[in-house]
């Protein structure tokens, strides 16, 4: 993109996006990139999450190091549909002398796959002749990651066919593995294992992630049989089961009876994988769908014990099923530590914990925590809680002490 084009998109762009997109922060603003990905885990607004995008230094802004912080930065601008900002971002560093390195330009074409801006992505793919970088497997899956992501599952398997063709690449596990998603994703698990079919004649390793993948989709269309299959197979063949694969299990026994969840989560343990949220999450759930409230609470207060952070879902579920069996005040506590975590869960669940409160007589808390997740959300879902605030009478209340912070 010409420098004057850039100037014509940063017109409408703040200059926190214009400063992230020419890499100009200064070393006195300057933080390390694990302290930006902390901020802007739990920063939603868009304006100040590039600000913490620029601040980082150069030296941290390697294709593997800063490509977690850029991604965040960007799935805040999408949400907010700034997708002008977006392409400046991307676009701004291009004139990086490190974009003829393949790894650096494969993470710009990834990011614009976060946004969903898969044209942009095929374009910057386009541009590799002219900006003198090479081509190889890197840059192809992060081309085939970015269809994926842009949700455009049925173009995944053109774009397999015919650029390994026109630019001579190979396709490799990775390459296999995303094509493998995609047939997933688009509802049909048997053309995925076709292909798993075809690595395996060609000699190329079928890791516990496409295995995984194909376990989930089978899974989801209520094919248990088939999915046990392939464990079975993946199993017998010396892949050995992660602690992502095992969890596709239990997402899927969590309906049934919580001894068969706590018999998955013992097996994980014996394979000397140790289970993580994801997995007393769904244990938790169980317990919860079962009307099992008291043992559902011990699993949620054995997550520290267990070596585990509770996750945006943890809170989110405990929470529901709380504010289910009317159980408000310790929906309210429970609020509070995901609160001070930066893990608050969505205004579905928060909206029923609010009346809740009301109808308790407590509006101390339930205007407390109004006020708090109104700071947490961002801008377009200020309109949500206002006008939840507005039929909850606690709009003109009176602000009262001990707010949640």
């Amino acid at each position: 993109m010409s420098s004057s084009l850039v100037l014509h998109h940063a017109r409408h762009l703040s200059s926190a996006a214009v400063a992230a997109a020419t890499g100009a922060s200064t070393a006195s603003s300057a933080i390390s990139i694990s302290k930006a990905k902390a901020k802007l885990r739990s920063e939603f607004d868009p304006d100040k999450a590039l600000e913490i995008y620029s601040s980082v230094s150069d030296h941290y802004t390697s294709p593997v190091s800063s490509r977690y912080a850029q991604d965040l930065t960007i799935k805040r601008l999408a949400k907010s549909r700034r997708f002008a900002d977006i392409e400046t971002l991307i676009e701004g560093q291009i004139n990086d002398p490190k974009i003829i390195q393949e790894p650096y330009l494969s993470t710009l074409i990834r990011s614009y796959g976060v946004a969903g801006m898969f044209d942009h992505a095929l374009r910057m793919y386009n541009q590799m002749d002219e900006l003198r970088t090479p081509r190889s497997a890197i840059s192809f899956n992060a081309l085939l990651s970015a269809c994926n992501r842009s949700r455009l599952f049925n173009r995944v398997p053109q774009l397999f066919e015919e650029i390994p063709q026109s630019h001579g690449i190979s396709p490799d596990k990775v390459s296999y593995s995303v094509l493998v998603k995609s047939y997933c994703e688009s509802g049909s698990p048997e053309s995925a294992i076709a292909i798993m079919k075809e690595m395996e004649a060609k000699g190329i390793e079928i890791t516990v992630v496409t295995y995984t993948t194909v376990l989930d989709a089978l899974y989801k269309q209520g094919k248990s049989d088939e999915a046990e299959r392939i464990w079975n197979d993946m199993v017998k063949k010396g892949c050995s089961p992660d602690v992502a694969a095992y969890n596709v299990r239990l997402m899927h026994a969590h309906d049934g009876d919580p001894e068969n969840v706590k018999g998955l989560i013992e097996e994980m343990s014996n394979a000397g994988l140790k289970p993580d949220a994801i997995s007393y999450n769904y244990l938790m759930t169980c317990y919860c769908k079962r009307g099992m409230m008291d043992e559902a609470k011990k699993v949620y207060e054995g997550f520290k014990e267990n070596g585990c952070k509770p996750k945006a879902t943890t809170f989110r579920t405990w929470i529901y099923y709380l504010c289910k069996t009317g159980d408000f005040e310790q929906g309210y506590k429970v609020f509070k530590e995901s609160v001070k975590v930066h893990k608050v869960p969505d205004f579905n669940t928060l909206k029923h914990l609010a009346r809740g409160l009301v109808e308790k007589s407590k509006m101390k808390e339930a205007k407390g925590m109004l006020r708090t997740v109104k700071k947490k959300f961002p801008a377009n879902f200020l309109h949500a809680w206002g006008k939840l605030e507005e039929e909850l009478g606690l709009a003109s209340a009176p602000s009262e002490a001990g707010e949640t912070q």
